[in-house]
């Protein structure tokens, strides 16, 4: 029943960014630096649940595409933080709006009691999965 679930709104979900040419990674790492300012890759790898290697190449599409920078810490010349380009905030801006338009379209179906009761109850599952996972 879950996964059955989570696989038709996935699918929707990858639909509502596909016209970016971005996959599901890459809008991944754009929206936590739109929400969370630049960061380290490692702390984003952490994050949205990637290894390094495949932060790394994942980091390499994205400057490719001139939407990401690295800048290095001028405290630590070993650490690098990602940097949205203005081009990569106009991406992301314009992705992420349409990606929640879509998302509350497909909740739309619950009341707000519901999504409420619901977003409460995923909290609660991730961290005793978490636990049980030893993270």
């Amino acid at each position: 029943l879950f996964g059955k679930a989570n696989k038709a709104v996935e699918k929707l979900d990858r639909e509502s960014i596909a016209h970016t040419g971005l996959n599901t990674t890459d809008f991944e790492i754009l929206e936590a630096l739109l929400h969370k300012g630049p960061l380290t890759i490692n702390s984003i790898g952490k994050k949205i649940l990637l290894t390094s290697g495949s932060m790394t190449a994942a980091v390499n599409r994205l400057e490719k595409r001139k939407l990401v920078e690295r800048v290095q810490d001028p405290a630590d010349g070993r650490r690098y933080y990602l940097h949205l380009t203005k081009t990569g905030l106009k991406l992301i801006r314009s992705a992420y709006r349409n990606h929640s338009e879509n998302l509350m379209a497909i909740f739309s179906c619950l009341n707000e009691k519901e999504r409420e009761d619901f977003a409460r109850l995923l909290k609660k599952l991730g961290k005793h999965a978490a636990k049980l996972d030893g993270d």
